[in-house]
């Protein structure tokens, strides 16, 4: 048998495909040449935005053209995001969407299913793709990541520890920690309600060292207990592993101690990426993210003013459900005022099961969606144009 991997969407993804190719050797499977030549596909798919997913269905479709899926020569095996919202939808209606639109010989897995324990395939012999957690708690009213990837789940502190140092003894000197939210990492690992009702609860590390949890106070309350701050401090001790990058993290969580950590050490990247989604209070909101205008740009202030060589990255979207004209000038506002250096903007899209698709109304006309990124883009990404912008 000869497999094929495509993999769409984020690192997180790249990263589930490195350990599911592991897997399929130890199967005994060769690697096919190309998709054509491959006797068993794997598409490792995304569900983020529409047109991700649609191109899932794009080239499940080419292939159902072929004669050798009708004579259940070629099998399909679709992973990832997709799969993962089917099997988590209680109603069973996405799975029943999927079966009724792919070909027969379609095979569902669950990422989970795979696994940590499964040393990946990695073609990069210096840079290597290092998962410390998997889902996400925070329920953005946008974001179906909770909905295809569950509940968070951090991984054992020493087992991530242990593959950065055999990484090291074999010659990578760079690496980049993934999660849907790194800087919450550690907090299931806690008990976390003893923890935010007592501060004085204590963590021991693998070490053997006796540490309190970073307990992360955010809109005047003490919000979740974490452990990133260690374990990036624990990382940058190892021999050998020069550069230390991490995506993606949440403005709520990103801890006084954090900044500190970072500031000490420089081979933590001083590229850091903070999604900031919107400038807008009201829209924030009903993004269900726990932040204000005021309370990001004073984040901001506080990393520059600590690691002043940093550069920031951002995910901004435009034309979300009621976002006014008002609201967009509050983002651009903030976007000034931030000064990123490089910006990820997208256009609102509709994603099943979110709280956005049952209760909110995609009401923003494409052609204002689209002048509103043209706007940003300009502003962030070409800031030779920001005059352009100004006269708009």
């Amino acid at each position: 048998m000869r497999y094929f991997i495509k993999t769409y969407g984020c690192a997180a993804n790249e990263a589930d495909s490195e350990r599911i190719e592991t897997y399929l050797q130890n199967l005994g499977y060769k690697k096919a040449k190309d998709i054509n030549t491959a006797d068993y596909v794997v598409i490792n798919t995304c569900m983020v935005r529409k047109s991700a997913e649609n191109r899932v269905y794009g080239l499940i479709n080419n292939l159902n053209k072929s004669l050798r899926i009708k004579n259940f020569e070629l099998k399909i095996i679709v992973t990832g995001c997709m799969t993962g919202m089917a099997v988590k939808d209680k109603t069973g209606k996405f799975l029943k969407h999927l079966k009724e639109i792919f070909p027969k010989n379609v095979e569902f897995l669950p990422i989970e299913e795979i696994g940590f324990n499964i040393e990946p395939v990695r073609y990069d012999k210096t840079h290597a793709l290092v998962p410390i957690s998997f889902g996400c708690n925070n329920f953005c009213s946008f974001c179906v990541v909770p909905h295809s990837r569950g509940p968070e789940k951090s991984r054992p502190y020493d087992e991530i520890l242990t593959e950065i140092k055999n990484l090291a003894q074999n010659g990578y000197t760079k690496i980049t920690l993934l999660g849907m939210n790194v800087n919450s990492y550690g907090a299931d690992l806690i008990n976390s309600q003893l923890a935010t009702r007592n501060p004085q609860t204590t963590f021991q590390l693998p070490n053997g060292k006796i540490i309190q949890p970073i307990l992360v106070k955010h809109l005047g309350r003490t919000r979740i207990p974490t452990l990133f701050p260690y374990l990036l401090e624990d990382i940058c001790h190892i021999k050998g592993i020069k550069e230390i990058n991490f995506m993606s993290s949440n403005p709520w969580d990103f801890s006084d101690e954090l900044i500190d950590v970072i500031a000490q050490n420089p081979q933590i990247s001083r590229q850091l990426h903070l999604a900031v989604q919107s400038g807008s209070d009201r829209i924030l909101k009903i993004m269900n993210r726990w932040y204000t205008k005021k309370e990001f740009l004073t984040l901001i202030k506080k990393i520059r003013t600590k690691i002043p060589n940093v550069s920031i990255s951002t995910d901004i979207i435009v034309g979300f459900p009621g976002e006014t004209e008002k609201d967009f000038v509050e983002t651009v506002d903030l976007c000034q005022k931030a000064k990123f250096n490089k910006a990820y903007i997208s256009i609102y899209s509709d994603r099943p099961l979110t709280f956005a698709h049952k209760n909110l109304k995609d009401n923003i006309p494409f052609p204002i969606k689209k002048q509103r990124w043209q706007i940003l883009e300009n502003l962030i990404n070409k800031p030779s144009l920001k005059i352009k912008y100004l006269r708009i």
